[in-house]
């Protein structure tokens, strides 16, 4: 699976498209979380035009990979990057939190065939996927389980509880990504409740750990791969994040983590998206 310098450079360009309908369908929602969407735009893009094995016009694919939101209110880039691979139409982006419709606040995968799992309280998605990951293993298959979570939502007892099991069952068909953007609603990761050190942690629970920039699309794709190579380990990717990645003025500023622009933000938070790059710096990181 590895990837070329023009299929990142593809990849690239759907994050791009994908940060600028985060935005747009934010804005038109007036609800919604900013900061985790656009932090995880790479990495969402990463898996659904490279890493995933799916079919946007068949979601129930009996042979798909399986990906687990565990931290629901992100999943605006769910829904962008669904939408710009074929699972619905892209003017339906648009309806996000509106009455009636399939994309609500948090994935609820009997209105949206695609989604797996609901994930409204924190702290459940790597027992959903570690139950999911054994049970495919026990059928035989030979499909791979993801699992994204937040950092914040580490401080919910369930994880590590799916940890221990997932380390004691060796899963090595459970690949999943930490979200290491330093922020919650209401603080720094550090002055709530300090995680570190984080990869000791998950290593203690029999992971294999990989610690990557987050917006590297090379290093995403990679990390999966050796992932992958695993024959007794699930592994835990943990991924350096900027909240609000593109949009300069909101980068790293947890106030964003659970508020929507208004049209006036959005209109110079678009201007910026295409032109934004850069890398986790070393003083954040």
């Amino acid at each position: 699976m590895a990837i070329s310098k023009e299929q990142i450079g593809e990849v690239e360009a759907k994050a791009c498209d994908i940060r600028e309908t985060i935005i747009e369908m934010l804005t038109e929602a007036k609800s919604g979380h900013t900061a985790g969407p656009l932090g995880m735009t790479d990495i969402f893009s990463a898996f659904y035009f490279h890493i995933l094995n799916h079919k946007a016009d068949d979601p129930e694919w009996e042979e798909r990979d399986r990906l687990i939101l565990s931290n629901g209110h992100i999943v605006p880039v769910r829904y962008a990057a669904m939408a710009h691979a074929g699972y619905f139409p892209l003017k339906e982006i648009m309806t996000l939190r509106k009455f009636g419709t399939r994309l609500q606040g948090h994935p609820e995968p009997d209105k949206l065939p695609g989604l797996e799992t609901t994930s409204g309280p924190l702290g459940s998605g790597l027992s959903q996927a570690s139950g999911i990951a054994y049970g495919l293993r026990m059928d035989g298959k030979e499909n791979y389980t993801y699992c994204l979570l937040s950092d914040g939502e580490l401080q919910a007892g369930n994880t590590w509880e799916a940890a221990m099991f997932a380390g004691n069952n060796k899963l090595n068909n459970l690949i999943s990504i930490i979200d290491r953007n330093n922020i919650q609603i209401n603080g720094m990761t550090q002055d709530v409740m300090p995680l570190e050190p984080l990869a000791d942690k998950f290593k203690s629970f029999n992971f294999h750990v990989i610690e990557i920039d987050g917006h590297n699309i090379e290093e995403i794709v990679n990390a999966v791969e050796e992932g992958k190579s695993q024959t007794e380990k699930p592994t835990m990717i943990i991924a350096k994040t900027i909240p609000g990645k593109g949009v300069p003025e909101i980068e790293c500023d947890y106030t964003w983590h659970g508020k929507p622009p208004s049209k006036e933000e959005a209109e110079r938070f678009l201007k910026n998206v295409r032109t934004c790059g850069g890398k986790v710096t070393e003083e954040y990181a």
